[in-house]
């Protein structure tokens, strides 16, 4: 069984940074792809960042992350990583790492994709 756990949220100001990390356990962490999605009070979790090892190595950023958010994974510590810069108020968020061994290239952007999921970790950001 899968198991994450995210840490690293906190406060922060606007245009300040953030690291979040995502550990993971109980299955070879190479096989999944793995996302970071938020959800904000009143909407719709969203998607983030995600990053996959097969077929080949890639990551993905959503609109609201591209050009300030970078995600990564160490495999050798098992763990999954978002660097958030530039940081707005509109990032304010539960930030949630997923993890999933099934998926194709056009699904990975879907909620639904991930069948794993951390407890959240909260992340605000003040103007």
């Amino acid at each position: 069984q899968v198991q994450l756990v995210e840490s690293g949220g906190g406060l922060a100001q606007a245009g300040g940074s953030l690291r979040l990390a995502c550990a993971f356990s109980g299955r070879t962490f190479s096989n999944y792809a793995m996302g970071w999605f938020r959800q904000a009070p009143g909407k719709e979790r969203e998607f983030v960042a995600v990053i996959i090892q097969r077929p080949n190595s890639l990551t993905y950023t959503g609109d609201s992350a591209k050009g300030r958010f970078t995600i990564s994974r160490d495999n050798a510590k098992n763990t999954m990583y978002l660097q958030m810069d530039s940081l707005m108020p509109e990032d304010t968020a539960v930030y949630y790492c997923a993890a999933t061994s099934s998926y194709s290239l056009s699904t990975l952007r879907r909620a639904q994709t991930y069948n794993y999921w951390g407890q959240g970790t909260q992340v605000t950001v003040s103007s």
